[in-house]
């Protein structure tokens, strides 16, 4: 048998070295921005996480902290990152600041139409370009906040309707924004309030969600029993949210910005005043709703909201 050669053996150990390398897959990548203070806020900075080996960001899941907070971390979650791969997103963490002012508990910088709005889509600019992304500067988003981070959500959703695919509203309390437009109450949200949480922030929440609700908004209160100013169960219902939305409102496996228009009778309403309890219908055919109902656009969402306002297991 003829013995190979010790050159030939370290070629062929070299070229082996670069098939592995050549079918190993990219590493995620991380890239971070600093934008410069404005109007209605201090600190501006922003951090962009691209999945391995994606092409094209199909859409932007925006991580939003608390009052003041520093999101940037965020997109370093297991369940995001996870959940970004699987459906080819990108993941944004937010940090935006207010300026000292004397109410530091209303923050100005939610207000996202007197500058922060346009600073964030500014940012989502420079990302796409440092990271050889064009799609970053037009990819719709889903939203995701807790608290001070439900409100940018929410006033996000408001400002730009044509660029979100879904929001969450999440045991905030400070809005500057009451009635929707039209095209706005057709971007599907999601309100949850804790049912031991401060009574200003529940009341404030159900009032904008019902005055929008009575105009035919796409959007389901959430009422978490037993729950104060906490996440509780709201990530995980959130996650089916944004999956079941990225199949209707995104169907296409590769980027793009047009956004499909879902219809009222195309869901499900569920009551919280029914009897028995918390019972959900098919909204096609159904008679107008007396009470303000939560509207959900799948059966599986339309359960697992069952599941959480009555304290079972999905």
């Amino acid at each position: 048998m003829k013995r190979t050669r010790p050159i030939e053996s370290i070629l062929v150990a070299i070229s082996w070295c670069l098939l592995a390398t050549l079918a190993r897959p990219a590493l995620a990548e991380t890239h971070d921005v600093e934008m410069p203070s404005g109007a209605n806020y201090d600190r501006a900075a922003f951090r962009l996480w691209l999945p391995d080996d994606v092409e094209t960001a199909r859409a932007i899941l925006v991580l939003v902290p608390g009052s003041n907070g520093d999101g940037r971390d965020q997109v370093e979650t297991p369940l995001w990152q996870q959940f970004a791969t699987r459906h080819h997103l990108a993941l944004v963490g937010v940090q935006l600041t207010d300026k000292k002012h004397e109410h530091l508990f209303i923050e100005h910088y939610i207000n996202v139409s007197r500058g922060s709005g346009q600073t964030f889509l500014d940012a989502l600019n420079r990302l796409g370009e440092i990271a050889g992304h064009a799609e970053i500067a037009s990819a719709p988003f889903l939203l995701w906040g807790m608290s001070a981070g439900g409100e940018f959500n929410y006033e996000m959703a408001l400002w730009k309707p044509e660029r979100v695919l879904g929001f969450v509203v999440n045991k905030g309390g400070i809005y500057y924004s009451a009635l929707a437009s039209p095209e706005a109450r057709q971007v599907p949200g999601l309100f949850f309030i804790g049912e031991d949480d401060l009574a200003f922030r529940n009341d404030i929440i159900r009032g904008i969600y019902s005055i929008n609700r009575r105009a035919r908004s796409l959007w389901a209160l959430v009422v978490e029993p037993g729950v104060a100013h906490k996440v509780a169960r709201s990530q995980d219902m959130a996650v089916m949210f944004y999956e079941d939305l990225l199949k209707l409102r995104l169907p296409a496996a590769t980027g793009g910005t047009a956004l499909r228009a879902l219809e009222l009778g195309d869901g499900f309403f569920c009551d919280p005043t029914s009897n028995p309890s918390n019972q959900c219908i098919a909204a096609a055919g159904a008679s107008e709703q007396k009470t303000p109902t939560a509207w959900l656009p799948t059966e599986r969402l339309a359960q697992a909201w069952k599941a959480v306002t009555t304290g079972a297991p999905f």
